[in-house]
Protein backbone atom coordinates (compact mmCIF):
# COMPACT_ATOMS: atom_id res chain seq x y z
CA UNK A 1 0.00 0.00 0.00
CA UNK A 2 1.42 3.48 -0.87
CA UNK A 3 2.96 5.81 2.35
CA UNK A 4 -0.21 8.13 1.35
CA UNK A 5 -3.01 5.71 1.19
CA UNK A 6 -4.70 4.48 3.55
CA UNK A 7 -8.04 2.85 5.31
CA UNK A 8 -11.21 4.22 5.70
CA UNK A 9 -15.09 3.64 5.82
CA UNK A 10 -17.02 5.34 2.53
CA UNK A 11 -20.73 5.64 1.53
CA UNK A 12 -21.83 5.91 -1.89
CA UNK A 13 -25.29 5.76 -1.17
CA UNK A 14 -27.73 5.54 1.81
CA UNK A 15 -29.10 2.79 3.89
CA UNK A 16 -28.57 0.38 6.00
CA UNK A 17 -25.32 -0.60 7.76
CA UNK A 18 -24.35 -2.56 4.67
CA UNK A 19 -23.79 0.93 2.67
CA UNK A 20 -20.69 1.55 4.86
CA UNK A 21 -17.74 0.39 2.50
CA UNK A 22 -14.15 -0.58 3.82
CA UNK A 23 -12.04 1.00 0.80
CA UNK A 24 -8.28 2.35 0.15
CA UNK A 25 -7.94 6.52 0.11
CA UNK A 26 -5.61 8.69 -0.86
CA UNK A 27 -4.33 11.26 1.41
CA UNK A 28 -3.12 14.69 0.19
CA UNK A 29 -0.92 17.14 1.55
CA UNK A 30 -2.33 19.47 4.56
CA UNK A 31 -3.24 22.94 2.79
CA UNK A 32 -3.74 26.26 4.68
CA UNK A 33 -5.43 25.75 8.24
CA UNK A 34 -5.42 21.79 7.85
CA UNK A 35 -3.40 19.17 9.73
CA UNK A 36 -2.63 15.51 8.66
CA UNK A 37 -3.67 13.38 12.07
CA UNK A 38 -2.76 9.62 12.16
CA UNK A 39 -5.83 8.32 14.33
CA UNK A 40 -5.39 5.95 17.38
CA UNK A 41 -9.65 5.74 18.12
CA UNK A 42 -12.66 6.97 16.68
CA UNK A 43 -15.74 7.30 18.25
CA UNK A 44 -19.17 6.19 16.87
CA UNK A 45 -22.12 7.96 17.50
CA UNK A 46 -26.07 7.91 17.26
CA UNK A 47 -25.23 11.02 14.64
CA UNK A 48 -23.32 9.03 12.17
CA UNK A 49 -26.54 6.79 11.70
CA UNK A 50 -28.43 9.70 11.23
CA UNK A 51 -26.07 10.23 8.62
CA UNK A 52 -26.04 6.93 6.75
CA UNK A 53 -29.74 7.03 6.48
CA UNK A 54 -29.99 9.97 5.25
CA UNK A 55 -31.57 12.31 7.54
CA UNK A 56 -29.26 14.57 7.23
CA UNK A 57 -28.27 14.58 4.08
CA UNK A 58 -24.40 15.49 2.06
CA UNK A 59 -23.40 14.66 -1.68
CA UNK A 60 -22.30 11.27 -1.98
CA UNK A 61 -20.02 9.70 -2.18
CA UNK A 62 -19.03 10.75 1.65
CA UNK A 63 -16.85 10.11 4.67
CA UNK A 64 -18.21 8.48 8.20
CA UNK A 65 -17.63 10.01 11.47
CA UNK A 66 -17.87 13.02 13.85
CA UNK A 67 -15.08 12.20 16.31
CA UNK A 68 -11.46 10.92 17.05
CA UNK A 69 -8.06 10.83 18.16
CA UNK A 70 -4.80 10.67 17.45
CA UNK A 71 -1.20 12.05 16.71
CA UNK A 72 -0.50 15.42 14.38
CA UNK A 73 1.89 14.46 11.52
CA UNK A 74 1.68 17.11 9.20
CA UNK A 75 0.51 20.00 9.67
CA UNK A 76 -0.61 22.75 6.69
CA UNK A 77 -0.18 26.88 5.99
CA UNK A 78 -1.50 29.32 8.96
CA UNK A 79 -2.15 26.83 11.79
CA UNK A 80 -0.38 27.79 15.26
CA UNK A 81 -2.31 26.10 17.98
CA UNK A 82 -0.84 22.80 17.33
CA UNK A 83 1.99 21.10 15.98
CA UNK A 84 3.42 17.87 15.01
CA UNK A 85 3.75 15.14 17.75
CA UNK A 86 0.32 16.81 19.67
CA UNK A 87 -1.40 14.44 21.12
CA UNK A 88 -4.78 15.70 20.27
CA UNK A 89 -8.98 14.71 20.06
CA UNK A 90 -11.94 16.27 18.10
CA UNK A 91 -15.81 16.35 17.49
CA UNK A 92 -17.37 18.04 14.44
CA UNK A 93 -18.04 18.20 10.88
CA UNK A 94 -16.57 17.48 8.41
CA UNK A 95 -17.30 14.17 8.47
CA UNK A 96 -14.55 11.44 7.82
CA UNK A 97 -13.16 10.02 11.24
CA UNK A 98 -13.70 6.54 10.30
CA UNK A 99 -10.53 6.23 8.81
CA UNK A 100 -6.91 5.23 9.83
CA UNK A 101 -5.38 9.07 9.19
CA UNK A 102 -7.43 11.54 7.06
CA UNK A 103 -6.53 15.56 6.29
CA UNK A 104 -8.71 18.21 8.09
CA UNK A 105 -9.73 20.90 9.46
CA UNK A 106 -7.18 21.98 12.66
CA UNK A 107 -9.82 24.28 14.26
CA UNK A 108 -11.92 21.85 15.98
CA UNK A 109 -8.97 20.40 17.36
CA UNK A 110 -7.91 19.93 20.96
CA UNK A 111 -5.05 19.17 22.45
CA UNK A 112 -4.99 15.96 25.10
CA UNK A 113 -4.02 16.05 28.76
CA UNK A 114 -1.35 13.33 29.27
CA UNK A 115 -4.00 12.39 31.80
CA UNK A 116 -6.54 11.45 28.95
CA UNK A 117 -5.62 8.64 26.74
CA UNK A 118 -6.92 8.59 23.15
CA UNK A 119 -9.66 5.47 23.23
CA UNK A 120 -10.85 7.73 26.18
CA UNK A 121 -10.74 10.79 24.01
CA UNK A 122 -12.43 9.24 20.73
CA UNK A 123 -15.32 8.03 23.11
CA UNK A 124 -16.25 11.05 25.02
CA UNK A 125 -15.54 14.20 23.01
CA UNK A 126 -18.84 14.57 21.25
CA UNK A 127 -20.65 12.95 23.68
CA UNK A 128 -19.12 14.55 26.41
CA UNK A 129 -19.72 17.86 25.40
CA UNK A 130 -22.46 17.15 24.13
CA UNK A 131 -23.47 16.68 27.80
CA UNK A 132 -21.49 20.22 29.01
CA UNK A 133 -23.47 22.47 26.65
CA UNK A 134 -26.30 20.31 27.31
CA UNK A 135 -26.73 21.01 31.14
CA UNK A 136 -24.71 24.18 31.53
CA UNK A 137 -26.18 26.16 28.30
CA UNK A 138 -29.20 24.48 26.69
CA UNK A 139 -30.21 24.65 30.30
CA UNK A 140 -28.35 25.49 33.50
CA UNK A 141 -29.23 22.60 36.21
CA UNK A 142 -28.85 23.53 39.58
CA UNK A 143 -28.43 21.82 42.78
CA UNK A 144 -31.79 19.76 43.79
CA UNK A 145 -33.71 20.11 40.14
CA UNK A 146 -35.29 16.90 39.02
CA UNK A 147 -34.13 15.73 35.74
CA UNK A 148 -35.76 13.38 33.34
CA UNK A 149 -33.04 11.89 31.03
CA UNK A 150 -34.29 9.80 28.25
CA UNK A 151 -31.60 6.88 27.27
CA UNK A 152 -29.54 7.43 30.71
CA UNK A 153 -27.56 4.05 30.27
CA UNK A 154 -26.17 5.22 26.34
CA UNK A 155 -23.12 6.76 26.42
CA UNK A 156 -24.80 10.43 26.68
CA UNK A 157 -26.79 9.56 29.57
CA UNK A 158 -24.15 7.12 31.11
CA UNK A 159 -21.97 10.78 31.37
CA UNK A 160 -25.08 12.74 32.32
CA UNK A 161 -26.21 10.67 35.07
CA UNK A 162 -22.32 11.27 36.48
CA UNK A 163 -22.71 14.77 35.47
CA UNK A 164 -25.93 15.36 37.10
CA UNK A 165 -24.87 13.79 40.19
CA UNK A 166 -21.81 15.96 40.55
CA UNK A 167 -24.07 18.97 40.06
CA UNK A 168 -26.01 17.76 43.02
CA UNK A 169 -29.47 16.68 40.85
CA UNK A 170 -31.74 13.90 41.27
CA UNK A 171 -32.12 12.68 37.70
CA UNK A 172 -34.80 10.10 36.34
CA UNK A 173 -33.54 7.99 33.40
CA UNK A 174 -35.52 5.68 31.34
CA UNK A 175 -33.89 2.56 30.24
CA UNK A 176 -34.88 -0.68 28.23
CA UNK A 177 -33.81 -3.47 30.44
CA UNK A 178 -32.74 -4.45 34.13
CA UNK A 179 -29.57 -4.80 33.06
CA UNK A 180 -29.19 -1.18 31.74
CA UNK A 181 -31.30 0.03 34.59
CA UNK A 182 -28.25 -1.46 36.95
CA UNK A 183 -25.95 0.42 34.81
CA UNK A 184 -27.76 3.92 35.19
CA UNK A 185 -28.05 3.03 38.73
CA UNK A 186 -24.29 2.62 38.91
CA UNK A 187 -23.46 6.02 36.90
CA UNK A 188 -25.35 8.10 39.66
CA UNK A 189 -28.94 7.98 38.26
CA UNK A 190 -31.44 8.10 41.19
CA UNK A 191 -34.72 6.69 39.63
CA UNK A 192 -34.87 4.17 36.51
CA UNK A 193 -37.99 3.89 34.02
CA UNK A 194 -38.42 0.54 32.20
CA UNK A 195 -39.38 2.81 29.36
CA UNK A 196 -40.76 -0.90 27.68
CA UNK A 197 -42.78 -1.81 30.82
CA UNK A 198 -43.90 1.28 32.67
CA UNK A 199 -46.06 4.54 31.14
CA UNK A 200 -42.85 6.88 32.02
CA UNK A 201 -45.19 10.01 32.16
CA UNK A 202 -47.08 8.42 35.26
CA UNK A 203 -43.47 7.94 36.28
CA UNK A 204 -42.30 10.66 36.79
CA UNK A 205 -45.52 12.34 38.16
CA UNK A 206 -45.66 9.81 40.88
CA UNK A 207 -41.65 10.45 42.01
CA UNK A 208 -41.97 13.72 41.60
CA UNK A 209 -45.02 14.08 44.02
CA UNK A 210 -47.43 15.30 40.40
CA UNK A 211 -45.31 18.27 40.00
CA UNK A 212 -43.23 17.27 36.91
CA UNK A 213 -39.63 17.90 36.02
CA UNK A 214 -38.37 21.99 34.99
CA UNK A 215 -36.31 19.76 32.20
CA UNK A 216 -36.39 16.59 29.78
CA UNK A 217 -33.51 15.66 27.90
CA UNK A 218 -34.96 13.52 24.92
CA UNK A 219 -32.92 12.45 22.52
CA UNK A 220 -35.20 9.55 21.36
CA UNK A 221 -37.38 11.92 19.27
CA UNK A 222 -40.70 10.85 17.67
CA UNK A 223 -41.76 8.20 20.19
CA UNK A 224 -41.37 10.44 23.18
CA UNK A 225 -41.70 13.70 22.10
CA UNK A 226 -45.34 14.51 23.16
CA UNK A 227 -44.94 12.48 26.41
CA UNK A 228 -41.57 14.13 27.32
CA UNK A 229 -44.04 17.97 27.43
CA UNK A 230 -46.33 15.91 29.75
CA UNK A 231 -43.63 15.25 32.40
CA UNK A 232 -42.65 19.04 32.46
CA UNK A 233 -44.09 21.51 35.24
CA UNK A 234 -45.53 24.81 33.79
CA UNK A 235 -42.44 26.93 32.17
CA UNK A 236 -40.50 23.25 31.91
CA UNK A 237 -38.27 23.06 28.98
CA UNK A 238 -38.20 20.42 26.69
CA UNK A 239 -34.61 19.81 24.79
CA UNK A 240 -34.43 17.54 21.70
CA UNK A 241 -31.34 16.56 20.38
CA UNK A 242 -31.65 13.93 18.90
CA UNK A 243 -33.82 11.21 16.48
CA UNK A 244 -33.12 7.51 17.93
CA UNK A 245 -36.85 6.92 17.21
CA UNK A 246 -37.31 8.83 13.96
CA UNK A 247 -37.95 12.84 13.87
CA UNK A 248 -40.25 14.68 15.49
CA UNK A 249 -43.54 15.26 13.51
CA UNK A 250 -44.30 19.15 13.26
CA UNK A 251 -45.49 20.74 16.22
CA UNK A 252 -48.19 23.01 16.79
CA UNK A 253 -46.98 25.56 19.22
CA UNK A 254 -50.25 26.24 20.76
CA UNK A 255 -49.93 23.37 22.33
CA UNK A 256 -46.85 24.70 24.51
CA UNK A 257 -49.46 27.34 26.05
CA UNK A 258 -52.22 24.79 27.25
CA UNK A 259 -49.62 21.89 28.09
CA UNK A 260 -48.08 25.23 31.04
CA UNK A 261 -46.12 27.81 28.77
CA UNK A 262 -43.43 24.93 28.10
CA UNK A 263 -40.47 25.94 26.12
CA UNK A 264 -38.95 23.42 23.12
CA UNK A 265 -35.32 23.76 22.43
CA UNK A 266 -33.50 21.66 19.34
CA UNK A 267 -29.92 22.33 19.63
CA UNK A 268 -26.83 20.89 18.05
CA UNK A 269 -23.03 20.77 19.13
CA UNK A 270 -21.65 22.76 16.10
CA UNK A 271 -23.51 25.86 17.27
CA UNK A 272 -22.22 25.36 21.05
CA UNK A 273 -19.15 25.01 19.28
CA UNK A 274 -18.77 27.64 16.62
CA UNK A 275 -15.13 28.86 17.52
CA UNK A 276 -12.41 28.19 19.81
CA UNK A 277 -13.42 30.68 22.01
CA UNK A 278 -16.84 28.56 23.16
CA UNK A 279 -14.68 25.09 22.35
CA UNK A 280 -11.46 25.60 24.61
CA UNK A 281 -13.28 26.11 27.50
CA UNK A 282 -16.41 23.32 27.12
CA UNK A 283 -13.17 20.54 26.63
CA UNK A 284 -10.99 21.91 29.38
CA UNK A 285 -14.36 21.39 31.59
CA UNK A 286 -15.23 17.94 30.51
CA UNK A 287 -11.55 16.88 30.90
CA UNK A 288 -11.26 18.71 34.60
CA UNK A 289 -14.43 16.15 35.34
CA UNK A 290 -12.67 12.92 33.92
CA UNK A 291 -9.67 13.57 35.78
CA UNK A 292 -10.96 14.45 38.81
CA UNK A 293 -12.55 11.21 38.91
CA UNK A 294 -16.55 12.76 38.89
CA UNK A 295 -17.27 11.41 35.18
CA UNK A 296 -15.92 8.17 34.47
CA UNK A 297 -15.91 7.09 30.62
CA UNK A 298 -17.50 3.52 29.98
CA UNK A 299 -15.90 2.45 26.75
CA UNK A 300 -18.27 -0.68 26.60
CA UNK A 301 -17.26 -2.19 23.06
CA UNK A 302 -14.48 -1.69 20.36
CA UNK A 303 -14.49 -2.67 17.30
CA UNK A 304 -12.04 -2.93 14.21
CA UNK A 305 -11.95 -0.38 11.80
CA UNK A 306 -13.47 -2.64 8.89
CA UNK A 307 -16.23 -3.75 11.61
CA UNK A 308 -17.75 -0.58 11.18
CA UNK A 309 -20.98 -1.42 10.09
CA UNK A 310 -21.31 -4.31 12.89
CA UNK A 311 -21.09 -1.29 15.06
CA UNK A 312 -23.50 0.85 13.71
CA UNK A 313 -26.18 -2.19 13.62
CA UNK A 314 -25.41 -3.17 16.88
CA UNK A 315 -26.17 0.90 18.37
CA UNK A 316 -29.61 0.81 16.33
CA UNK A 317 -30.50 -2.63 17.74
CA UNK A 318 -29.92 -1.27 21.02
CA UNK A 319 -27.18 -4.06 21.60
CA UNK A 320 -24.83 -1.40 23.22
CA UNK A 321 -24.12 0.55 26.35
CA UNK A 322 -21.91 3.43 26.91
CA UNK A 323 -19.36 4.71 24.53
CA UNK A 324 -18.68 2.50 21.22
CA UNK A 325 -15.07 3.12 19.56
CA UNK A 326 -13.41 1.79 16.33
CA UNK A 327 -9.91 1.14 16.39
CA UNK A 328 -7.87 1.78 13.09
Amino acid sequence: MAANTVKAIRMSKVGGPEVLEYVDVELGEPGPGEVLIRQHAIGVNFLDIYFRVGLYPVPLPAGMGQEGAGLIEKVGPGVTHVKVGDRVAYAGRPAGSYAQARVMPADILIKLPDAISFEQAASMMLQGMTVQYLLNSTYKVQKGDTVLFHAAAGGVGSIACQWLKALGAITIGTVGSPEKAALAKSMGCDHTILYREEDFVKRVREITGGKGVPVVYDSIGKDTFMKSLDCLSPLGTLVTFGNASGPVPPLDVSILAGKGSLKVTRPTLTTYVLNRELLEPMAADLFNRVMSGQVKIDISQRYPLEQAAQAQRDMEERKTTGSIILLP
